[in-house]
């Protein structure tokens, strides 16, 4: 029997990574002795080659790592300005190691694709430092983006205001993947207490990632959020949290990139002129709603910042939009829908989608390499792809 030469403490510190348990590997792999891992891990008996590659694929890690002399170092390739409490960077998931790294490999490819079809930076990226004031960066990215009165009289609601802010953020050069899972695996869900979103930031593709399990009221204001950060010229890993107010932020960054998002999506001073004092908070909210076309829970956020109301009141309306908010909606278990080329074109971004799959037709990238970059298990999927978006 050949048996492979693995590492025990690596082998144990990859299934704790994992969240996996002793029982529920051995099943995986399987074999029927369920006390056999531990044996592995100890060092008291070996797996097979054949067992060896079976362990890698259920704890999400490639199999060279199971060889190494000791555990690797997880280690975030994007600056952590996390500011909830959440796993901290020596405990990062598996699923968020791999979103990160399969993310930085679609952007490392779009990049040289659009330089060598002559692609110039971005003039806004980086075009603020942290000594601007908040107004006007957003009032810049307002500008860039189209983001106006006009634009918002043209959404629906706020959910239609997502969607065609996210179309107005591509048109200007920069992707938005927005996915609750890692690829197109259902199994291998995100965590929204782990992180909101992050941004590369890149003056020639930049790239936003919007966690997908969120729900679309916070999504609108990490895009947001995000936003600030390639306009300051900063990466980093968020996780904004409308619930906690500017002022109790800590971390300067994120603290200004807050600001700004909160500006752009409800400005100061239309706030301050169409609020009425003669109404209950709740009339205020329901009319500042329709005229922003964001969420309640936006515009109870940048009330409480604009001291439109105080911290209990805010506290109180804060909760119970929030309920209400669960009791018309169902968890964010799903996507897009059914419809499998919506869902494609929000995990990997519409424009990447795009760039990908006709780069393939043109033979300028192998069929397999775009199936890759688009998590597809078959090759095949490309053709129906391209018939989708005209392109055959």
């Amino acid at each position: 029997m050949n048996e492979a030469l693995v590492t025990p403490s690596v082998l144990r510190w990859a299934r704790e990574r994992s969240g996996i348990s002793v029982a529920a590997l051995a099943k995986k792999v399987p074999v029927k002795d369920e006390q056999l891992p531990i044996k592995w891990e100890q060092g008291e008996a070996r797996p097979t080659f054949r067992q060896a590659q079976r362990i890698a694929k259920s704890l999400h890690v490639p199999l060279g790592y199971l060889f190494l002399s000791s555990p690797p170092e997880d280690k975030l390739a994007i600056p952590d300005l996390r500011t909830m409490p959440a796993i901290g960077p020596h405990k990062l998931s598996p699923e968020f190691q791999d979103l990160i790294n399969e993310v930085l490999r679609k952007q490392d490819w779009y990049r040289e694709y659009i330089i060598e079809e002559g692609a110039a930076p971005l003039p806004f990226i980086g075009k603020f430092g942290l000594n601007a004031s908040p107004e006007e960066v957003a009032g810049n990215i307002g500008t860039i983006l189209g983001i106006g009165e006009e634009f918002r009289r043209s959404a629906y609601n706020w959910e239609h205001f997502l969607h065609q802010f996210i179309i107005q953020v591509e048109r200007a050069g920069i992707l938005v993947l927005r996915s609750g899972v890692v690829g197109n695996n259902p199994r291998r869900r995100l965590s929204v207490a782990e992180f909101r979103g992050f941004v590369v930031c890149d003056a020639v593709a930049p790239l936003v990632f919007i966690n997908g399990r969120d729900a679309k009221a916070a999504q609108i204001f990490t895009l947001a959020h995000e936003l600030a950060h390639l306009w300051i010229g900063e990466s980093g890993i968020s996780n904004p949290d409308l619930s906690k107010p500017i002022r109790a932020l800590d971390k300067q960054v994120e603290k200004f990139c807050n600001q700004v998002a909160a500006e752009l999506l409800v400005p100061g001073k239309q706030l301050t002129a169409v609020w009425n004092v003669k109404q209950t908070v709740h009339e205020n909210v329901q009319n500042l709603v329709r005229e922003f076309r964001v969420s309640s829970l936006v515009v109870l956020r940048r009330a409480y910042d604009l001291d439109r109301i105080d911290g209990d009141t805010f506290i109180a309306n804060y909760n119970s939009e929030v309920q209400k908010a669960l009791l018309r909606t169902k968890p964010q278990n799903k996507e897009a829908g059914g419809d499998f080329y919506a869902t494609l074109f929000t995990r990997h971004s519409a424009t990447l989608t795009q760039t990908i799959v006709g780069a393939a037709f043109q033979g300028r990238l192998l069929y397999r390499e775009a199936a890759s970059l688009l998590a597809l298990k078959k090759i095949e999927t490309l053709d129906r792809i391209a018939k989708e978006l005209g392109l055959r």
